[in-house]
């Protein structure tokens, strides 16, 4: 299973972009398909509560090394941790 963590950003369909830490996982493709890929989006402090209505909806990440995969957001809560989504992704990982 590949994994990946680091500070990346959710673009929306209308050009916003909303920075936080990306916590990505893929699991082994099955028989030749794409790998399956899934993970958390943690907002950033300066994100504010932004993304309220993201749940069903598809954005495309971008991780630092410039490389990018689609996502629909699962579920979105909110602790004191921040807001965080959960995110079900696309076609191949990106990372």
């Amino acid at each position: 299973m590949a994994t990946f963590r680091s500070a990346s950003v959710l673009l929306s369909s209308d050009g916003i972009r909303t920075p936080g830490t990306a916590a990505l996982f893929a699991e082994p493709a099955r028989r030749g398909g794409i790998p399956p890929w899934a993970g958390d989006f943690r907002l950033a402090n300066s994100a504010g509560n932004g993304l309220k209505n993201a749940v069903g909806k598809t954005f495309t990440l971008e991780l630092p090394d410039g490389s990018s995969g689609k996502v629909v957001v699962q579920s979105l809560k909110n602790g004191k941790g921040g807001v965080v989504l959960a995110l079900m992704g696309e076609d191949a990982p990106p990372f």
